[in-house]
């Protein structure tokens, strides 16, 4: 039995409890959020360290969960090797990072590059400890006690048998492991007595469980983070519940309640685990107090980093300064707005190659219009816009009422079979009993045929916009595209998604801008707001003249096979004019097909890119957005006709038309902002799989309808899985941090950053680089720091 049954033995002072409560928050901070599979968006998972310079935060997290910073050594001596860096860009790099980060001379740095780097050096828990000292898996167990605990917690209708929620979840947690006998069998006798006797509140466990471990205030911080990084994608999925919460003005301590459980395992550990382990854990506890430094490795290693990224630039350079094709003197019959998603771009030149007459454009794909959007049959709504912000307006898919109905009543019956299908209990029966039955569905899913055929209505907002507020959306939309006269008569707005089957992850290959939605609907809702004659009279008043024979309709491009899906049923579209542009898009989409079948593993060409949407057993339908590098805010004619990759974000500016910077503004603090979140996961992803990856998806279980598994147990997966980034022998996505270039004058620039301070920081610590283009279409200076800047050299 345990020693210390009364709570009170271990009383903390008030200042003591004050202080960790504080070392709690701080912690909570460091954590990433981590969304739902059906809503998934890239999330940065350096979040929380992002006014630490790469080599500072590499320190941290080698401490908190044993994961690098950067890529192994031997990945940049091979592209030293290959001549892909140059001593230029190492000596750029090395220049550039701070003195106490800087191994001198430059000639020292150079000769420690054939060294390997050390593992990172990762902080023990007790649970750890305890292990050491006993031989039995204490972290597994307590992984997979709190996971199984925890999927039943959160459950979001998945499971058919689910506990009772309390809404506390330290409560809920104590009153189920109270009763809960496993980790007795395991060998912790009077767990429950222990866990019984435990404070009732989240805050007083946190406190007496510290106070027992003989944790430092100073340490407690770090400590702190190291628990909760031990929880993986369940901490994460907390720190959701509080970034939910905090864009409604309100709070929530679900992490904080995390952080308590997994304390008072720590604690009952502690008290059960005898002298020896106590006193190997207060040597232990004694090295979470010292500061997290960099160490020489950790500095060499951000430096290469840095200089990986400079040669990228200079890459980046060099396509934007060459001469540029061309432009075309043929009268547009159609202007096209996509979302700035990297696999736009290539969509974009196959289709101005194609058909010179139609002019492409980027802009963010939820298209300024923050809806929270109610499809037919839904119960909730779904918030089709980028997760920083919160809902403004409200939309639905409309239609006829008792069709509406009838579409509730049969979700209501898919949303039962559904459960019943992959209950534990009656999975077994239902494969017995429906198999052959099923078998058809199978087969239509199959040949591409999967479930039953979307009703193409027309969304609208409800309830309906008041008319100023129309037109101050109308215009604030076009100015934001910089799309303010020589219209075309067609104008098309091409949100995205991805048609794909059995993929656990096909939320996260759809719209970014769109929470993780296809971005139909907010491009159809726009193409209704600017054909509204109203709308169009306010933007007239307001200098924005759309021709009356200028029509808009929305779009939908599917990133998986390269199609797009025009909605010209929305308005009435001169049919010559839609042959002629449906013809030209057949074009491009083959000729994007081909050439992206040439990145994916067992593609033959564009008919088996559209198929692989479809193959259940197909683990890559497509890249996503891995390549990504940079993000380019500038006229489309500083960027047609160069062969950027896919590896760009497309943003159409043009500073002139920009007098306040307010449009410069929206796409620093929102649109580059989404981005750097995408290009840190897939780079998390790549150079910390195990810490920041979801693993392998041949082994994924979904649990609690929330994320995954690898395997049968242990802690929820956040992140990319490792097929997201790798082919099966090499890294397909560069790691590395985006470079933003801007068009606009660096005075401009600096005023925006001097009112973001969050903002700047990504820049001023390097987990952003930009770079700015002069009036010539060259790159001209480079950010350094501290709203200071230096003459770019493309070397």
């Amino acid at each position: 039995m345990y020693r210390s049954a009364d709570p009170n033995a271990y009383a903390p002072q008030p200042s003591y409890i004050g202080l960790l409560l504080e070392a709690a928050e701080q912690a909570a901070q460091g954590i990433p959020p981590l969304w739902p599979l059906a809503t998934s968006v890239a999330v940065n998972p350096f979040l929380g360290h992002t006014r630490r310079s790469l080599a500072q935060a590499s320190a941290w997290l080698a401490r908190s969960g044993g994961a690098r910073g950067t890529m192994p050594r031997a990945w940049y001596r091979e592209r030293i090797a290959s001549s892909a860096i140059y001593e230029s860009d190492l000596y750029a790099a090395w220049q550039a990072a701070p003195a106490s980060e800087r191994p001198h001379p430059f000639e020292r740095f150079l000769l420690k590059l054939q060294n390997e780097s050390g593992p990172p050096s990762v902080h023990p828990t007790v649970a750890e400890t305890a292990a050491a000292a006993s031989g039995t898996d204490w972290p597994s167990i307590v992984a997979d006690q709190i996971g199984s605990w925890a999927g039943s917690h959160f459950d979001a209708g998945q499971a058919l048998w689910s506990a009772t929620q309390e809404r506390n979840a330290y409560a809920g947690w104590r009153q189920e492991a109270s009763l809960d006998r496993t980790p007795e069998i395991f060998g912790l006798a009077g767990f429950r007595a222990f866990v019984a006797a435990a404070p009732a509140a989240a805050s007083d466990a946190i406190a007496v469980s510290a106070a027992r471990l003989g944790l430092r205030a100073e340490a407690a911080g770090r400590y702190f983070e190291r628990l909760l990084m031990s929880l993986g994608g369940w901490a994460q999925f907390a720190r959701y519940h509080r970034w939910q919460a905090e864009l409604e003005g309100a709070a929530d301590d679900t992490l904080i309640d995390l952080l308590a459980v997994r304390l008072v395992w720590e604690a009952a550990l502690w008290e059960l685990g005898g002298n020896m382990l106590q006193s190997r854990w207060a040597e232990a506890a004694a090295s979470y107090a010292a500061p997290a430094r960099p160490d020489e490795d950790q500095c060499i290693d951000a430096i290469l980093q840095h200089a990986a990224e400079c040669a990228e630039q200079r890459r980046l350079a060099a396509l934007l300064h060459a001469p540029a094709a061309a432009s075309s003197e043929i009268a547009p019959i159609a202007q096209m707005a996509f979302c700035i998603d990297v696999r736009s771009e290539p969509i974009r030149a196959a289709i101005e190659r194609e058909a010179p007459g139609i002019r492409t454009l980027g802009f963010a794909g939820f298209f300024g219009l923050g809806t929270a959007h109610r499809p037919h049959a839904a119960r909730d709504s779904e918030a089709r816009l980028p997760v920083l912000l919160r809902p403004g307006l409200t939309s639905d898919d409309g239609g006829d009422p008792h069709l509406e109905a009838l579409d509730h009543a049969n979700a209501r019956g898919d949303r039962a079979w559904g459960r019943f299908k992959q209950a534990a209990v009656s999975s077994f029966a239902f494969v017995e009993a429906a198999g052959l039955t099923y078998a058809a569905k199978l087969l239509q899913g199959a040949l591409g045929h999967a479930g039953k055929r979307k009703r193409a209505s027309k969304p609208r907002f409800h309830p309906p916009l008041l008319q100023q507020d129309a037109v101050d959306m109308a215009e604030r939309v076009l100015r934001a595209m910089s799309l303010t006269g020589a219209f075309a008569p067609l104008l098309i707005l091409v949100g995205h998604g991805a048609a794909v089957t059995n993929n656990l992850h096909a939320s996260a290959l759809q719209c970014g801008a769109c929470g993780g939605h296809a971005g139909d609907v907010n491009a159809r809702l726009l193409a209704g707001l600017l054909n509204d004659p109203v709308v169009r009279r306010g933007l007239a008043a307001r200098g924005i003249h759309l021709p009356t024979d200028t029509i808009a309709i929305g779009a939908l491009h599917d990133t998986t096979s390269d199609q797009i899906q025009l909605f010209a049923g929305d308005a009435p579209v001169p049919a010559a004019l839609l042959a002629t542009i449906e013809h030209a898009l057949a074009r491009a989409s083959v000729a994007a097909g081909i050439a992206r079948a040439a990145r994916l593993p067992r593609a033959g060409g564009a008919k088996q890119i559209a198929a692989r949407g479809r193959d259940w057993a197909e683990v890559r339908p497509e890249w996503g957005l891995a390549g990504c590098s940079s993000f380019i805010a500038a006229p489309r004619g500083r960027t047609a006709g160069r062969a950027l990759g896919g590896r760009a974000f497309l943003h159409d500016y043009d500073w002139r038309a920009d007098a306040d910077g307010s449009v410069l503004e929206l796409i620093l603090t929102a649109p580059v902002v989404v981005a750097s979140w995408i290009s840190l996961q897939y780079y998390g992803s790549s150079v910390a799989p195990a810490v920041f990856g979801s693993g392998n998806k041949l082994l994924h279980n979904a649990v609690g309808g929330i994320g995954v598994l690898e395997g049968n147990g242990g802690v929820l997966r956040g992140g990319l899985p490792w097929q997201s980034v790798h082919d099966g022998a090499r890294l397909v996505h560069d790691p590395l941090r985006l470079t933003v270039i801007v068009e606009a004058p660096t005075e401009a620039v600096d005023d925006v950053l001097a009112r973001h301070e969050d903002v700047r920081a990504l820049f001023d610590h390097r987990w952003l680089h930009l770079l700015v283009i002069d009036e010539r279409g060259r790159i001209a200076w480079r950010y350094a720091d501290g709203l200071t800047w230096q003459r770019f050299e493309d070397g």
